[in-house]
């Protein structure tokens, strides 16, 4: 996944609420919407107000025709035992059954451009009306007063109680998005780059705004580093638990990454992903974003160029309000978008990739470019390497969501999540906790393994991605094997959402129980899981910013569970290549796959690592080197790798060809 420009990050909001702090009754003839002001928007955070002048652009989402309907119809194209499986329906089957009427948007449309507001888009499926306007005329319309306030060493925008909206337009509208500032810290998590090694090493470019924002601060891979695993063994450090570690992979490249999935193999047939298009979807858009993509495709997968026919992207500009890039760190976004790009290409090399890039770094533009692809179903798989810390999320942002996933579901369209970098989220939040969108009933949470891949191309060492950190000092590794846990693949137990039918009788009645109350069962993360552990990372390629204010393209090793995901989707490419179109997934893994050879189970291993050498400085050798030992599945926190289904690495990991004929 991905939050820092180098570091595993997620969302750094406090959470917003699920009932209003400040209480009011809506004034005559306005309904309240529920659960629209964040709890850390209390009088005491308060620092100031608003500026009534300054304008931002919010979305009022609608509510479905038919939610019941749509459920059931995306359950019964998704369920191997309904007669509809895999019978998806078109885009204009949903919107003539199941989305918000015409009426509906006209009546909202209509209220927001009498109070003043400019009406902006309606997507195809009615999803929702977006308008712009200033701070006084939402305080006016919502009936709120807008405020600044201090959450977790940032300012944020939000209102001072529930939004508002008449009566006779309440029946239409089931949230506003975009009026607070809630989801305005979410970031890429991806795990490689100069925090991993060095938080301090290199200070980030400044931006001016998202449009304009340099390439991210240079990282350089520092040796010695081996080309596969288990090549160089380190003979000059001291041993660690008792034995010398091989020195870390300097970066998987596309070959090594199929031929451990056995698609090379499957190439052989002409499986490649071809006639599949696989979306992604980040925040923002590099500038060099295909450019880069290409170069590294020309430079360690020759015969698989990636051609200007393979490669399109839709960019929203951002958003009014949300320029600012110390809450979005637009910057941090590149590498992510090149690892995704790169990956899902290494995977299927004859795919199409789609990257539709957000307009601001909240769940909001996220959101808004998910929608993009399922409201015309331009793709048949969607990769989201991105997530919020926890799942302390507004009840209409998670609404807003669902409606988006169980359409994507309904057409037929997989939708595929990262799991987290932070493993239980227990060394950020007050207690253990998954991450929401991987969260949802309706996505594939994609969970980590730290996985070895030997001279000949296969699979040496597999297991669930939780790291322990030693770094050398006066001679000796401090602290001790297993070291300081780190950070490894999210996973854990909901608690926004019910255990799906389809995790009953595979997941551990004591995994669907935790965090639950009374006899309550909750959906539990992730479903599968491919490599993601940065210490057996892939190598890619993008432009970087050097210290004397050089740009060009370098390449570092880079990990995270954002590695997992696009993974995973290139490989279901070629699945859908093979099979045709198989859309959500879950069902048929859990009930049909889950028990056999066509999915790996991953298991604990004891004792392995790597030893890590960086640039103190993160660029090159001025300043020295730092030695650490990253060691494999750490125990230091709730979830755990076991036989099995397990909360860190789901039902396992597809088995090559068998998992490619049994998909």
């Amino acid at each position: 996944m991905r939050r820092t420009p180098a570091l595993l990050l997620a969302l750094a909001m406090t959470g917003a609420g699920m009932a209003s702090l400040v209480p009011s009754a809506a004034a005559a003839g306005q309904s309240a919407i529920p659960d629209s002001h964040p709890t850390w928007a209390s009088p005491n955070a308060k620092v100031g107000d608003a500026d009534t002048a300054s304008k931002l652009t919010f979305r009022v989402y609608l509510k479905l025709a038919d939610q019941a309907g749509l459920e059931a119809a995306a359950n019964a194209v998704s369920d191997p035992s309904s007669p509809s499986y895999r019978k998806f329906l078109s885009t204009d089957q949903v919107r003539s059954r199941f989305a918000p009427t015409a009426g509906a948007v006209a009546a909202v449309r209509n209220w927001l451009t009498q109070a003043g507001f400019a009406a902006g888009e309606v997507p195809a499926n009615n999803a929702y009306v977006e308008a712009s306007g200033t701070v006084d005329q939402v305080q006016k319309a919502f009936g709120v007063t807008l405020g600044e306030y201090k959450v977790k060493g940032q300012t944020l925008r939000s209102q001072d109680r529930n939004l508002t909206v008449p009566a006779t337009v309440a029946q239409y509208v089931s949230g506003v998005i975009n009026i607070d500032q809630a989801a305005a810290l979410l970031k890429p998590s991806h795990v490689g780059a100069a925090g991993d090694a060095t938080p301090d090493a290199v200070a980030q470019p400044k931006a001016t705004s998202p449009a304009v924002a340099p390439p991210p601060a240079a990282f350089v891979n520092a040796g010695p580093c081996s080309d596969y695993f288990g090549q160089k063994t380190d003979t000059t450090d001291p041993a660690y638990g008792g034995q010398q570690l091989p020195y870390a992979v300097c970066g998987y490249t596309p070959s090594q990454l199929r031929s451990a999935s056995q698609l090379d193999l499957a190439a052989r047939a002409g499986l490649d992903g071809r006639g599949v298009t696989v979306a992604i979807v980040d925040a923002f858009a590099s500038p060099t974003l295909y450019a880069d993509a290409a170069e590294y495709a020309q430079r360690h997968d020759p015969s698989h160029p990636l051609t200007k026919g393979q490669y399109s992207q839709i960019v929203y500009p951002p958003t009014p309000g949300s320029e600012d890039p110390s809450q979005c760190d637009a910057s941090g976004w590149y590498g992510e978008q090149s690892l995704d790009v790169e990956a899902v290409h290494a995977m299927a090399p004859a795919a199409k990739i789609l990257y539709v890039g957000g307009a601001d770094c909240s769940d909001v533009g996220l959101d808004k470019a998910l929608n993009t692809i399922v409201a015309k179903n331009l793709a048949q798989i969607v990769s989201n390497s991105y997530g919020d810390t926890g799942e302390d999320i507004p009840a209409d942002e998670v609404q807003a969501f669902q409606t988006i996933a169980i359409q994507a579901a309904a057409e037929g369209i997989g939708v595929y999540f990262s799991s987290g970098d932070n493993g239980d989220e227990s060394h950020r939040l007050p207690a253990p906790s998954a991450d929401f969108s991987a969260s949802s009933p309706w996505v594939t949470a994609v969970g980590g393994t730290s996985l070895g891949i030997g001279k000949d191309g296969r699979k040496t060492l597999e297991t669930g991605w939780s790291t322990g950190k030693s770094t050398l000092t006066s001679g000796a590794w401090s602290p001790a094997a297993p070291g300081a846990w780190l950070y490894g693949a999210g996973g854990g137990t909901s608690v926004l959402f019910p255990e799906p039918n389809y995790q009953k009788g595979v997941v551990p009645d004591a995994l669907a129980k935790q965090n639950q109350t009374g006899n309550n069962r909750g959906r539990v993360v992730p479903d599968i899981s491919m490599d993601a552990d940065p210490t057996t990372g892939m190598l890619i390629g993008l432009h970087q910013t050097f210290p004397d204010g050089t740009v060009k393209y370098s390449e570092y090793r880079i990990g995270g569970t954002s590695l997992a995901s696009p993974l995973m989707a290139g490989l279901m490419a070629v699945a859908d290549q093979l099979g045709g179109r198989h859309g959500f997934i879950n069902p048929w893994l859990y009930k049909a796959l889950a028990h056999t050879p066509a999915v790996s189970d991953v298991k604990p291993v004891t004792g392995a690592g790597e030893v890590r050498v960086d640039y103190a400085n993160g660029i090159d050798d001025a300043n020295g080197f730092i030695r650490t030992v990253r060691s494999f599945n750490h125990t230091g926190q709730t979830i755990q790798t076991t036989r099995g289904y397990d909360n860190v690495t789901g039902v396992g990991t597809p088995n090559g060809l068998l998992f490619l004929g049994l998909i």
